[in-house]
């Protein structure tokens, strides 16, 4: 799986995410994440969405995504909380997912 890659949104914006490998620690920042699953000649996007804290991503939302066959996890760095909805909300219209919630961090019981 590559380093790097670009998802889409209906708006025509790309944006770009960085592998979150297993076993790798992860800032504390906010940001938007995305699980894929990885298949011959690319990936396909299962699930997308905004938290308050990436080093929480894997915790909060792995399990589910790993329900669903995802290989990778993804991260892109967004402090502001309005654009990082609005990039959640965009991808997920562009890959027909139902956008995930933002999250303050909190673990799922």
């Amino acid at each position: 799986m590559r380093e790097i890659i670009d998802l889409k949104g209906p708006s025509g914006a790309t944006y770009r995410f960085r592998l979150w490998a297993v076993g790798a620690s992860h800032l504390p920042t906010a940001g938007n994440y995305a699980f894929v699953r990885e298949q011959p000649g690319g990936f396909t996007v299962l699930t997308a969405g905004a938290i308050d804290d990436l080093s929480l991503a894997r915790s909060t939302h792995g399990a589910a995504a790993g329900k669903l066959g995802a290989t990778h996890l993804f991260t892109r760095l967004n402090v502001s909380r309005a654009v990082r909805m609005a990039e959640a909300a965009d991808i997920a219209a562009f890959y027909g997912l139902d956008a995930e919630p933002a999250r303050r961090g909190e673990r799922d019981a």
